[in-house]
């Protein structure tokens, strides 16, 4: 009978690619999570990892079977938290997961309502990019993502939260700085500054800049919404904000709004199918769109 903890132990080995990590993370001595993995291998019947002075690679069968080890690690958490919160559905940690270019903007206005409504869940909030939290969702490391919605997100299940608008941020010695009436099609031609690959927003922004006739600005990839702020406060380029993070404080910035039809982004939150804390899921949806009114 293979054991829960031995499949710990298989996937520790797949994240860090060392026996000494690994162990650390499994708090275990390094002998023990090396002894154990040899015996699960025989158990087996096939060679899970290439041991190596200084690192270790997983042999082909040892990836097939880790992803299937984290299918059931996952299947047995979820086993554990709904045992845990059959008292109480409203209880309990809960993992959300956003990225970079929208949880600055969201978090200050939703979590004063979310921990005072919901008071008996403990909220453990996550920043990363979307490929990562999609795979952290589906293994279970994450409940709940709050993310803009993309056609690749089909094997997930979404509720809508909110619409939000990309506005043109531009500098005030731009040709289009005194534009009353902007149409898409003025772009044409323009170049844009762009987030580095990775952010699921530079792939939106570029779809709708593309469709326009615009280009990228290809001399800067940004890591930050902040960063392409600086950016075109500087007169350097423009660029297309999502509305939450735009700031009228700053005279040198111009955010001047679509006609419509608009470019926005579709503001989701994303569970796996059959995730059972669907009350606590409706609670926090329920919340989100009341305290997200966007003009």
């Amino acid at each position: 009978m293979i054991k829960i903890r031995d499949l710990q132990y298989l996937d520790a080995i797949g994240k860090y690619r060392h026996f000494g990590k690994a162990a650390e993370a499994c708090h275990v001595s390094q002998p023990t999570l090396s002894t154990q993995l040899i015996k699960l291998e025989e158990q087996l019947g096939v060679s899970l990892v290439e041991r190596h002075p200084k690192n270790i690679l997983l042999t082909p069968q040892g990836e097939i079977l880790l992803a299937k080890a984290r299918k059931v690690l996952a299947a047995s958490e979820e086993l554990e938290l709904t045992a845990s919160n059959l008292g109480d559905p409203l209880s309990g940690e809960l993992n959300v997961g956003m990225i970079p270019t929208l949880a600055p903007y969201i978090l200050p206005r939703i979590m004063p309502s979310l921990i005072s409504e919901l008071p008996k869940i403990k909220f453990m909030l996550h920043e990363y990019k979307t490929h990562e939290l999609m795979r952290m969702l589906q293994t279970g490391k994450m409940d709940v993502l709050i993310l803009p919605w993309l056609e690749d997100m089909q094997s997930v299940e979404a509720y809508d939260l909110f619409e939000e608008e990309l506005l043109l941020a531009i500098g005030n010695r731009h040709e289009l700085f005194s534009c009353k009436s902007l149409k898409m099609e003025d772009l044409s031609g323009q170049k844009i500054l762009t987030l580095e690959d990775g952010h699921c927003l530079r792939e939106q922004s570029l779809g709708y800049c593309f469709t326009a006739g615009a280009d990228e600005d290809k001399r800067f990839q940004a890591t930050s919404l902040e960063t392409l702020r600086y950016m075109v406060a500087a007169g350097i380029g423009i660029t297309l904000l999502p509305k939450l993070a735009t700031n009228g404080d700053d005279e040198s910035i111009a955010y001047l709004r679509f006609e419509k039809p608009a470019p926005i982004r579709r503001i989701v939150a994303l569970i796996r199918p059959n995730y059972t804390r669907m009350e606590c899921v409706r609670e926090i949806v329920r919340i989100i769109r009341r305290e997200i009114k966007i003009d």
